[in-house]
């Protein structure tokens, strides 16, 4: 095996998620709430929620990420938004959710890598966009450190060249 193959690998599995998958979507989804904005959401409502994206992927589609044991360790939700500008579509990643103990040690870099792949291999695909709260500096170093840069919205992005 080459040195860069050994390189890219890692112990992280990205994948669209599944509906088996429902339970740790809906119990991500209310942790990240309530760490990132300190709400209290209401299960049902965000199991349901969950639910229409997984029966309906013109909403979003998550992804989940498994670990070497095959324990589901992180999610996020992406969603599409057409660019006219680009004639095509833009995959806003959203719901990122890392479990604590998982935090700094690529399960990130491994999903957007993943996600990246998706969009150079799809000529419908033109890019990645995300929003992160300016305070999150960890998290607003980390996407820097992918190659996403900042605009003057505050926001970050990755764009296939032509």
């Amino acid at each position: 095996m080459s040195p860069n193959a050994m390189k890219n690998q890692t112990p992280f599995t990205p994948r669209e998620a599944r509906s088996s998958d429902h339970a740790f979507l809906v119990a991500a989804q209310i942790a990240m709430a309530h760490e990132t904005e300190g709400l209290k959401l209401d299960e049902k409502t965000v199991a349901l929620g969950v639910g229409a994206v997984l029966l309906d992927p013109s909403k979003g589609r998550y992804y989940v990420v498994k670990n070497a044991m095959g324990e589901t360790i992180a999610c996020t939700l992406t969603l599409p938004e057409w660019s006219d500008w680009r004639n095509g579509t833009v995959l806003w990643i959203h719901s990122l959710y890392v479990r604590p103990e998982n935090r700094g040690q690529g399960v990130y870099r491994a999903l957007y890598a993943f996600l990246k792949e998706k969009v150079i291999a799809d000529a419908g695909l033109m890019g990645i966009r995300l929003y992160v709260d300016q305070r999150n500096e960890r998290a607003c170093a980390v996407y820097e450190k992918l190659g996403m840069n900042a605009d003057h919205y505050q926001l970050y992005e990755w764009m296939k060249t032509f």
